[in-house]
């Protein structure tokens, strides 16, 4: 972009127009003349030559002109320069893969419904760190905070169920274990989101203690408490059968958190939790803005002065004109 640190000169542009008016009905009058008494004397293409060459010095002069006035008016370049600071977030997801995970009242069941909606909130999280650990009777890191999702995304797809040796739901350890994932993080908001769908009987910790502790390293804590009310069919071989999640502990923990609690009995209502999540966790983005100034007033005086001096090197060595 292009302006003027003085535009108010630019209006002397519109004296060229008339000074060429006047050079050309008044001008000559000033001029050194030589009378004589006709000017069929004089052969009509020497007569054609001179009234050139007389124009072209104007025409030269009025433009050395134009080009101080522009020049004068101090022509610049304006660049704009931004720099943009985001705040990252450092987000670890916390899944259960309990047995009862396998639960049909999610389609095709409640984990693969979880990876796919999990699969589609980290899509949105660009330039945030993601981590991801699971959970049932012992923890298990799947993946360290990490800016590259696609390795999240590809260990997200490879969860299964815990083997039946490892069954059982230690909210507390998962949330201690993903506490020590994020007390050192230097990240402007530290979120874990938690997902479980049943109660805590395993693991040495009590949930409650856990998030105190993560509440000391400014860590928030969003619970998904995922599954319905009714019994469905999760164990195969074993029938329906009707697990109960804890929501009052789940809504205790994100509350010592700052968190916030949230039931999905459904794959879209899971969608939708996730949705809100993600809303809730949007960083700050901040834009700082520069403007540089290129100044380019010498473009037009250099060629002034080049012209001028044509101009007079024109009239004195050409034309042969002494004053």
């Amino acid at each position: 972009m292009i302006e003027f640190s003085h535009p108010w000169v630019l209006f002397f542009l519109a004296l060229i127009p008339i000074l060429w008016i006047w050079m050309l009905k008044a001008g000559h009058k000033l001029e050194g003349t030589v009378l004589v008494s006709s000017h069929r004397i004089f052969p009509e293409n020497i007569k054609k030559k001179g009234m050139f060459k007389n124009h072209v010095l104007k025409v030269l002069r009025l433009s050395v002109l134009a080009l101080m006035i522009i020049s004068l008016a101090g022509p610049r370049r304006i660049d704009t320069l931004q720099e943009t600071n985001v705040d990252v977030v450092d987000i670890v997801l916390v899944i259960d893969i309990s047995s009862s995970m396998l639960a049909t009242d999610f389609e095709p069941n409640r984990l693969e419904a979880v990876k796919k909606t999990a699969d589609m909130f980290m899509q949105e999280r660009e330039g945030d760190r993601m981590g991801l650990l699971v959970f049932a009777g012992e923890t298990f890191i799947q993946c360290p905070l990490t800016v590259d999702q696609d390795v999240v995304r590809r260990l997200l797809k490879e969860i299964r169920v815990a083997e039946q040796a490892y069954d059982g739901t230690a909210i507390g350890m998962a949330i201690a274990n993903a506490t020590n994932r994020l007390r050192t993080s230097e990240a402007k908001s530290k979120v874990m989101i938690l997902l479980s769908d049943g109660s805590n009987n395993a693991g040495e910790l009590d949930p409650l203690t856990a998030a105190d502790l993560a509440s000391q390293f400014g860590i928030k804590i969003y619970t998904i408490g995922a599954g319905t009310d009714k019994s469905v069919s999760f164990v195969p071989g074993r029938g329906n059968m009707r697990n109960v999640i804890d929501e009052k502990t789940l809504k205790s923990i994100a509350d010592k958190t700052g968190g916030r609690y949230f039931r999905a009995k459904d794959r879209f209502g899971l969608e939708d939790v996730y949705a809100e999540i993600n809303a809730l966790e949007r960083t700050e983005i901040k834009v700082k803005e520069y403007t540089r100034y290129e100044e380019l007033f010498a473009w037009f005086l250099l060629p002034a002065l080049v012209g001028g001096l044509g101009t007079e090197s024109f009239e004195r060595y050409v034309l042969r004109k002494r004053t």
